[in-house]
């Protein structure tokens, strides 16, 4: 039987990516073939290269497809490469929406532009993932026709996540995973274990990642004298992650906007307590006070209180972290979730196929 190749357009360095492209290889047993834009957007002028390259993408991508003769094209994000494969004329597309909307930031000058892009990307798509419930709001809004929408997470590896941890439980060791960017607020979370800290509560608090906002978060955890119980672990191999999620009791995210949040399910998978940000992508998975902890956008004041609440509940706690243990185990297994993506491919090409 032939093999079947994908085009897989998107940044296939990123673990999102190789998350749902190695799956296709192992689960699906297809080829894959990657394109990606090379300008990085670091500064203004790389931005506008960037933008130059994106204009003329689409004959490098149309030569590709005509040399490499792929059965099907998937791409991520709903207003870059997801208009690409959508372009691209070839058929069955498949694009993955990749944050609560992908039309962001809200502020921009584009996003009128970035609108209208992303509705011809909706239309043409034969499939449309959204890897978690809050992604649909914005895809309803938007009227795209919601019989094109997969709704199913990729999954995480549940032979790397496994259901052990080894953290003091006569201490407070929470993780952060989050990239060091401004929108994921480090800063916010600093200065709740700074109140902790007065408090005289014991604590460590591991920062995993790397990002703009480093030197800044170093100087604010001295400027707190929690300088000497944060550790900065900056970017690690994924091997490594595993462990120091098992090392670690609470996990603590507090973004300003989310989609679907791989590091909420590896921490839920390693028997971390979660505490996140009340907004919709997490509410999707956590409920206040009965398996997690929500907590209003850039309030470090009750980040604290909850933190301390929910350490001194430690019945409640360790209920929680078993049920969400079970929850992933359900719901959020890559094996099976990405089988179905892979299968369903399969399906659509072959559909494909006999209609062409």
């Amino acid at each position: 039987m032939k093999k079947r190749k994908i085009l897989f357009l998107g940044e296939s360095y990123r673990a999102d990516a190789l998350t749902w492209t190695n799956g296709l290889k192992e689960f699906g047993d297809f080829e894959i073939i990657s394109w990606e834009l090379k300008t990085p957007s670091d500064t203004f002028s790389n931005r506008i290269l960037r933008i130059l390259e994106f204009t003329f993408a689409l004959i490098k991508i149309k030569e590709i497809i005509k040399l490499q003769q792929p059965d099907m094209v998937i791409a991520e994000r709903t207003t870059s490469y997801g208009v690409l494969a959508a372009l691209s004329g070839k058929k069955p597309v498949a694009i993955a929406q990749q944050g609560r909307t992908d039309l962001w930031p809200e502020s921009s000058i584009l996003l009128p532009f970035k609108k209208i892009i992303q509705k011809h990307a909706f239309k043409k798509a034969t499939l449309i993932h959204a890897w978690g419930p809050v992604m649909t709001i914005s895809m309803a809004a938007a009227n795209v026709d919601m019989n094109k929408v997969m709704v199913l997470p990729k999954g995480i590896d549940l032979t790397k996540f496994v259901n052990k941890n080894t953290a003091n439980p006569e201490k407070i060791s929470a993780i952060v995973t989050r990239s060091l960017l401004p929108e994921y607020r480090h800063d916010i979370i600093l200065k709740s274990f700074g109140l902790l800290n007065k408090k005289g509560v014991d604590f460590s608090l591991t920062i995993v990642g790397d990002g703009k906002q480093l030197s800044n978060l170093k100087d604010l955890a001295k400027q707190l004298n929690i300088e000497k119980k944060v550790f900065f672990r900056g970017r690690i191999q994924n091997t490594e992650l595993p462990k120091l999620l098992q090392q670690s009791n609470f996990y603590i995210s507090m973004p300003i906007t989310e989609g679907v949040s791989a590091s909420l399910f590896e921490a839920m998978a390693s028997n971390c307590y979660p505490i996140v940000t009340d907004i919709a992508g997490n509410q999707s998975w956590i409920s206040h006070r009965k398996n997690g902890q929500l907590i209003t956008v850039d309030d470090s004041n009750m980040l604290a209180n909850e933190i301390l609440w929910a350490f001194k509940n430690t019945t409640y706690r360790k209920e929680c972290v078993l049920n969400n243990r079970k929850f992933i185990e359900d719901h959020v297994d890559y094996k099976i979730n990405m089988e179905i993506i892979a299968n369903k491919y399969h399906e659509l090409i072959n559909s494909a196929e006999s209609t062409s």
